[in-house]
């Protein structure tokens, strides 16, 4: 037989993914896939009761339906500050994954290089290989997540196509600042790339941090690729319904690319999401209360167990540092975590490019209980996953 793709063979499954089929065959509390454990809201969820029956059922519009374009419409005009054409400027997706790599394929040709911030979601990297690109790697440093803008202008030299920019970030949690943005604008205009955005945490944004879209800074609207989805707004990510937002010449070529990928999104779904797209602003008010009350609770209860931590400024993710424990491998100590004290995390380096083995991820998009199932779980780690200098002695008196 002959070989398969060469594209793939640098691919591993989602380490994420993996975490979650860990974290089930061992029993623990999940914090490492994502996804809230509490429902959408009722007002969607009666609406698709009545759809359900009454349709629709078929394919809707290749890019949206409309119903569903006028309402995103709507709404992010709204947030963004600027007029949003439903009939030009919008591509619904299946997600916020395919508004990425949609967005990638629409603007990365093969040799084609690409920016990725480090740390990244493990699919910024993979979209550009799939396209044939090359990413270029410019690290965000903890505790903050900066970057140096001497690196940054270094890595836009090499005349990169694009830029992906998550804000607020997975998964660190930092949120760009408006000075921040207003650099990677300068460099992308200076340079003449494009900004992929993944936004789907747009509306998760603690104080004193706003969120600022990339796209309506001046000149950037024409270059700036949004990419977000409904998944972590209205706490439902098995819905899968995500969108692109760019200029209508981005657009055109963008819709073709989704046209072939996936044709469209569930036109039941879009017509019951809308619901929630024409929410007023005292819902999304109300999201950032429960984030931040979330937030709130569980980096209580780490400062009360004794984990080093880094504070995120948005999204639902907390980065520990576990390097006390002296694992060398991040991965193992994920697993023992999962086996030994019952609770999924998420190893650090599946987001870095440099050589991190020091952290690891969680997320706190749960029930209060889970969460205080998870911190009564994780007080008992120290006992479970003895600190670096008890582990030497432990080996110290097997060897003697």
């Amino acid at each position: 037989m002959r070989n398969l793709s060469d594209r793939t063979s640098c691919f591993t499954d989602s380490i994420i993914r993996r975490m979650t089929r860990i974290s089930l065959e061992h029993g623990a509390v999940n914090l490492s896939q994502g996804f809230p454990d509490f429902d959408p809201p009722v007002e969607i969820l009666s609406r698709l009761a009545e759809i359900a029956f009454e349709g629709p059922h078929q394919y809707s519009i290749t890019w949206g339906a409309q119903n569903f374009r006028e309402a995103l419409a709507q709404k992010q005009s709204r947030f963004m500050g600027m007029d949003i054409d439903p009939e030009t400027e919008i591509v619904v997706t299946c997600g916020s994954t395919e508004a990425m790599m949609a967005a990638m394929m629409t603007v990365t040709d093969p040799g084609d290089s690409v920016i990725v911030f480090s740390p990244f979601y493990e699919n910024y990297g993979a979209d550009t290989i799939l396209c044939g690109a090359e990413p270029i790697y410019v690290p965000l440093r903890p505790p903050a997540f900066a970057f140096d803008p001497v690196e940054l202008e270094d890595a836009f030299k090499r005349r990169p196509k694009a830029l992906v920019l998550c804000n607020p970030s997975n998964p660190s949690g930092k949120v760009f600042t408006l000075e921040e943005l207003s650099l990677i604008a300068r460099l992308a205009r200076k340079y003449d790339a494009y900004v992929v955005t993944d936004e789907v945490y747009e509306h998760i944004v603690y104080e004193p941090r706003g969120h600022v879209y990339i796209a309506s800074l001046p000149g950037m609207f024409e270059r700036t690729i949004s990419c977000s989805s409904l998944s972590k707004t209205y706490s439902m990510t098995g819905w899968r319904l995500g969108y692109i937002i760019a200029s209508a010449k981005v657009v055109e070529a963008a819709r073709k690319v989704h046209d072939f990928l996936t044709v469209g999104a569930a036109a039941p779904l879009q017509e019951a999401a809308a619901v929630g797209l024409r929410f007023g602003d005292e819902y999304y008010r109300k999201l950032l209360d429960t984030y931040t009350e979330k937030r709130d609770l569980f980096m209580k209860g780490l400062d009360d167990i004794g984990i080093a931590y880094t504070k995120p400024e948005g999204a639902y993710y907390v980065m520990l540092d576990v390097s006390e424990f002296g694992y060398d491998s991040d991965l193992e100590f994920c697993c023992d975590l999962a086996e030994k004290v019952g609770v999924g995390a998420v190893p650090g380096s599946s987001f870095f490019k440099e050589d991190v083995s020091h952290l690891i991820r969680l997320h706190f998009a749960k029930k209060n209980e889970t969460l205080n199932e998870a911190l009564d779980r994780l007080s008992g780690i120290w006992a479970k996953l003895p600190r670096r200098s008890e582990r030497h002695r432990s080996f110290s008196a097997a060897a003697i």
